[in-house]
């Protein structure tokens, strides 16, 4: 190592050896598409009536609108649709002429007729033989005018086209697939399992816009209680410089050991987590750091773009404020979040504990280097000068712990960090800058309030048809086609499942894709005896698991944007870190102790249930990686993968076959090395 290598490097010194991300490169497979970079009086426009409905929502946590959780949403759907046609553009490149990049005459069009069909059921104003306001519109339900039916009608293609600008074509194409099989359902063959009797077009738009299952369904009410607040405080978060302190503390608390810069990745990771919801953007944040430290580490760029992807997917996954999809399953099985992110623990920690351990064999395997990097001092020198970034999060488990509703206990968070922000004056959240937060939080959650209210069709499409019950039996009848073993049924229908919501997940984003899979596939599960709650986490990793899953796989592609590595190889890697994540849910569903790892159970059965199950995961890690004390070869290899999978099945026998296999691997191990005579030295 040279002696400027030896010289410890700043954090903005790395921050600038990083290659940035260009959005328009990844918009083919991103699932939210670049926003517009607006500019001027049209910039400051936007930003004030984010701000605005930001406020609102602040405001909606204690003073709830009297007319209802459905009024509400209309409010907000009015609100937000139109920011989606300012803030995006209608096409790749479009708006980008001359630098500009501020919307066109029809955006604008757009944007005004969103607000009026969107405010329609709500304003005081008779239009033909209907009676004007919400009440008098709730009374027509079912038998709605033609001006009714002409709001609705523009609603639904407004809502289609503000999926399709930050999203692409895969999920409005989805939903419309879903609306003609509402329609032509009725003309297919009568003995088809998915034949139906039909809607005609009044029933399909009283459905989307009269009916709670449809744009206001539980969708956007999750959209609009709990993921913009939790917008909101992540961007209050990092505009606070709490992601900066989680990324400084990583670097300090590991020192400058050689697996420092993969086991700081990884924990920076988790931390951001709590910052941004997001797994490209926990990717992006992270590698604009990290990498010029992995690479001057000597890690190869698709293999360090596998450890980005997989610690910034980790943010979905990570308590205490995980990915929307959690908020949507507090919703459906009408549990508290808490008990969401206790269902979460046990994975969460399964999982980082496989991306250590690979980062521990690659740093072995690939000779890597330590790398110093200066901080701010030590990580108690941090704690006790930035610590109190951690203290909103505190509050918001505490809050939790106390039945506190979430989206009460975020917005006391969000007070409480704006209070804290003063204690550092190069971050203090100043009027202006807590402005900014509030706006760029709300922008920040546009393109998921759209894929919500577009989720509506789909799950009103299912709701009205009976859809998800007919594909639910078609997956278990095919399984049992397969075999009447109600064990091998179940385990066939679960990975057929798997495989479903990840081609899934490969086409729409992670909160589309549950909600779609849970409608269906949920349903296949629980007729076999599986609970919900397994159910619902089996669905919510694999759907979460779609960002590192080739051929598309955000996360990788994001992080090889980064380092510059190859896109597929860096997807491979990805998933090589991420395999423990893949097989852990099957023990969710499949075996009698898997709600163990749920921390569902008594104490004794939990503990023991995450000792096998991380037993397991180091398996996987011999398997993935090819290191035990050693290289490893292809028989120990292939010992420790059947071991894995025993041990993961949590029955007493399969435990001790899989430990038998394990220990076979060490010796077979250990055997070969003395054979072979191999030195320490060549060890590592």
């Amino acid at each position: 190592m040279s002696d400027r290598e030896a010289e410890p490097t700043s954090l903005d010194a790395l921050e600038r050896e990083a290659t940035p991300v260009d959005p328009e490169t990844m918009a083919g497979y991103d699932e939210e598409r670049p926003a517009r970079s607006l500019s001027g009086r049209v910039e400051t426009a936007v930003n004030v009536i984010s701000a605005l409905v930001a406020a609102f929502s602040l405001y909606q946590v204690f003073f709830p609108l009297p007319a209802g959780r459905q009024f509400a949403l209309m409010l907000f759907l009015a609100c937000v649709l139109p920011l989606v046609f300012l803030c995006y553009r209608s096409g790749a490149g479009q708006g980008r002429r001359g630098g500009a990049d501020n919307p066109g005459p029809a955006d604008w069009a757009l944007a005004v007729v969103a607000v009026a069909v969107g405010l329609y059921p709500v304003l005081p104003v008779t239009i033909g033989d209907g009676g004007g306001g919400y009440n008098a519109f709730l009374d027509r339900q079912g038998l709605l005018t033609t001006p009714d039916l002409i709001a609705g009608a523009v609603l639904l293609v407004l809502v289609l086209e503000a999926c399709r600008r930050t999203t692409g074509w895969v999920l409005p194409a989805a939903c419309l697939l879903a609306l003609a099989y509402s329609y032509y359902g009725g003309f297919l063959p009568q003995n088809w399992p998915i034949a139906h009797q039909g809607l005609n077009p009044d029933e399909i738009i009283n459905g989307l816009y009269n009916d709670a299952s449809g744009f206001y369904g539980v969708p956007l009410a999750v959209a609009a209680s709990y993921i913009v607040l939790f917008a909101l405080y992540a961007a209050v978060l990092d505009m606070s410089g709490a992601g900066r302190f989680f990324i400084e503390l990583s670097f300090a608390m590991f020192g400058g050991s050689r697996t420092a810069p993969g086991r700081t990745v990884t924990l920076s990771g988790f931390l951001l987590g709590t910052v941004s919801g997001s797994g490209a953007a926990t990717t992006v944040s992270l590698g604009s750091v990290t990498w010029p430290i992995l690479r001057r580490a000597g890690y190869p760029a698709e293999n360090a773009g596998g450890v980005l992807a997989a610690a910034g997917i980790g943010a979905i996954l990570s308590p205490p404020t995980l990915g929307a999809a959690a908020f949507i399953i507090a919703e459906y099985l009408r549990v508290s979040y808490l008990q969401v992110l206790l269902w979460a623990i046990l994975p969460t920690v399964l999982y980082y504990l496989g991306i250590l351990l690979a980062v521990e064999i690659d740093a072995r395997r690939y000779g890597t280097r330590a790398v110093a990097v200066r901080t701010a001092g030590g990580p108690w020198r941090l704690l006790g000068r930035f610590g109190y970034h951690l203290v909103s999060l505190v509050v918001i488990i505490v809050f939790l712990a106390l039945d506190i509703p979430p989206f009460t206990a975020v917005v006391y968070a969000i007070g409480i960090q704006l209070v804290l922000s003063f204690l550092d004056k190069r971050h203090a959240l100043t009027p202006r800058r807590l402005f900014d937060a509030l706006a760029g939080g709300l922008r920040s959650a546009l393109a998921v309030a759209a894929v919500c209210a577009a989720a509506g069709i789909i799950t009103s499409t299912i709701a009205k048809t009976g859809l998800g019950l007919q594909l639910a039996s078609i997956l278990v009848n095919t399984a049992r086609a397969v075999t009447d073993n109600p064990t091998g049924t179940l385990v066939v229908t679960a990975v057929l499942a798997a495989l479903a919501i990840a081609v899934l997940g490969l086409a729409v984003p992670v909160t589309a894709s549950f909600i779609i899979a849970w409608v269906i596939i949920a349903p296949a599960l629980t007729d076999l005896g599986v609970a919900a709650p397994e159910a619902a986490m089996f669905i919510f990793y694999f759907a979460v698991l779609s960002e590192v899953t080739p051929p598309t796989a955000l996360a990788a592609v994001a992080a090889a944007a980064i380092t510059g590595g190859r896109v597929v190889a860096t997807m491979w890697q990805a998933a090589k870190y991420t395999l423990p994540a893949f097989l852990v849910p099957f023990a969710f569903v499949l075996t009698d102790n898997g709600a163990a790892l749920l921390t569902e159970g008594p104490a004794v059965t939990v503990l023991w249930a995450s000792l096998v199950a991380g037993l397991a995961v180091a398996a996987l890690a011999v398997v993935t990686g090819g290191w035990l004390v050693g290289r490893a070869g292809p028989i120990e290899r292939a010992l420790c993968l059947p071991a894995a999978l025993l041990l993961l099945y949590l029955a007493p026998a399969t435990i001790v076959a899989g430990v038998a296999l394990l220990a076979a691997a060490v010796a077979v191990h250990l055997l070969l090395r003395v054979w072979n005579r191999e030195t320490p030295e060549e060890a590592l």
